[in-house]
């Protein structure tokens, strides 16, 4: 058998990190069984769906890596199919035409409430006559389509990641629309129970990976499986991604589109890699970075928590920080180059490239997130800096001017200037003036640079000296001192 899988985004919205999740996991069981990863966009939903949810989700799932073998297959194109598995229904007599009104429906409601019920169909219109039906059409009414739920039914499927569950038959709300309303023998649009259910019928689906909110729609979709003559796939309810509270993630707690993630200077290995551990661990729970070849080759839904996943910004920016440390300058400036452009520093991204590549191996290691480059290195592109109350201050200790004097004096000597050679100077004033170290480095940190922290001093210095600016510094950090 090969492995099946889908991931079925609704475009009502940007691609969520919940949804992202699940098409991580749903990847992730494909390539682990070299099966096939398939999307499709469930937009029947015709009022709230738009084409720039659709192509938001698209460019999230591209973005992440996590390429599909077949699709993208929209379901609004697919109607007839849903119309003709709704009819197979209804010739089987599983189905039938309900004709309530929604105030006849209100008041079944609100009776069932004052009754302390639990909201449900009482499945009045399962066993119209003939009249009865013409009667109610003659009225005008429009008629939905209801699938029959016997009661007494017990649904029990082995689910991959919870093991045995059953639900009750007449729990699920009694008989279930399955087709929204229409005039005479037409048959409606259809609702996502049956919609899911023929597509994966249709698409030979194996293994139907989703969150644990859908769990009670399993139990319908199963039945419906069994009512069109189906093999019923094998169901996996993977944990709900949380706040540090322990509730549902949501937007109320900040941000939750992928495209949103990437916005905030995340990238994409680094939030797949997250992802992937939003409920599942690796056999060595000491690894905690790896690819998405990588994690497909040892996943399995025995390493699937059952509890819910919370999500961690810490642990994001620490895993980002590691990707950014790691990533090779020639590819890091790629990422940083629009974030300096949008800031409005002066470049040139083709001549200057060499420069910008050595900017971006000195601050690449102090990166959590990219845009934290702009107020990173925004020192090393401007003519002067403003200097904060800190490094003001430094520059007024014993001996700061001093050293700084030195340095200036020394720079004569230095038409360019290296990092051995930065390291020379420095090693060479605070021998001559029988100083610390320490107050040579921070003196200077504060006179190049405006502040008392930040990246490399040294390969900062370099950069500078590289601008020209160096001496300007200084000599502005010299009259702060007088």
């Amino acid at each position: 058998m090969t492995v099946r899988v889908r991931i079925a985004p609704s475009p009502t919205g940007n691609l969520h990190i919940g949804t992202a999740r699940t098409a991580v996991f749903n990847w992730l069981y494909a390539r682990h069984h070299g099966g096939q990863f398939i999307l499709r966009i469930e937009d029947t939903d015709t009022t709230r769906s738009r084409p720039e949810y659709t192509e938001n989700i698209l460019e999230g799932l591209t973005w992440l890596g996590l390429n599909w073998d077949e699709g993208p297959t929209f379901q609004s194109k697919r109607l007839d199919l849903y119309r003709q598995a709704t009819q197979t229904l209804l010739d089987k007599g599983l189905a039938y035409r309900s004709y309530d009104t929604e105030a006849e429906l209100e008041e079944m409601r609100a009776a069932q409430k004052a009754r302390k019920e639990a909201p449900r169909y009482d499945n009045r219109h399962r066993n119209l006559t003939a009249e009865q039906r013409a009667a109610f059409e003659a009225e005008g009414r429009q008629a939905v389509i209801r699938f029959i739920i016997d009661d007494n039914r017990e649904i029990v499927w082995n689910d991959l990641v919870r093991g045995k569950l059953t639900w009750k038959a007449s729990d699920l709300g009694g008989d279930m629309v399955i087709a929204r309303a229409s005039q005479g023998d037409a048959i409606g649009q259809p609702l996502y129970n049956l919609a899911v259910v023929v597509d994966d019928i249709d698409m030979q689906i194996t293994h139907v990976i989703r969150g644990e909110d859908h769990i009670a729609n399993t139990a319908k979709q199963i039945l419906l499986y069994e009512a069109l003559g189906a093999a019923v796939p094998e169901f996996s309810h993977t944990p709900l991604i949380l706040n540090m509270q322990g509730q549902k993630l949501s937007k109320r707690d900040g941000v939750t589109s992928i495209s949103e993630f990437k916005e905030m200077g995340f990238t994409p290995e680094a939030l797949v890699n997250y992802m992937t551990l939003l409920g599942w661990s690796p056999p060595d729970s000491t690894q905690e970075i790896f690819t998405l070849e990588e994690a497909a080759h040892q996943f399995s839904f025995e390493r699937v928590n059952k509890a819910g996943a919370k999500f961690d910004w810490a642990k994001l920016d620490w895993l980002n920080g590691q990707y950014l440390h790691a990533m090779p300058a020639p590819q890091l400036v790629e990422l940083l180059i629009p974030y300096w452009q949008k800031a409005g520093f002066e470049f040139d991204p083709v001549s200057d490239r060499a420069w910008l590549e050595q900017l971006a191996a000195v601050i690449g290691p102090s990166l959590a997130r990219l845009p934290e480059a702009v107020e990173m290195s925004r020192m090393l592109f401007t003519e002067s800096v403003e200097f904060s109350e800190e490094a003001a201050d430094q520059m007024k200790k014993e001996g700061a001017s001093e050293v700084v004097q030195a340095i200036l004096d020394t720079l004569d000597n230095y038409p360019e200037l290296t990092s051995e050679q930065a390291q020379e100077i420095i090693k060479t004033v605070t021998k001559d003036k029988n100083v610390k170290k320490g107050l040579v480095m921070r003196s200077l940190r504060a006179g190049l640079t405006g502040d008392v922290n930040g990246p490399d001093l040294v390969e900062s210095w370099v950069l500078l000296h590289q601008q020209g600016i160096d001496k300007t510094r200084l000599q502005k950090a010299l009259s702060l001192a007088a």
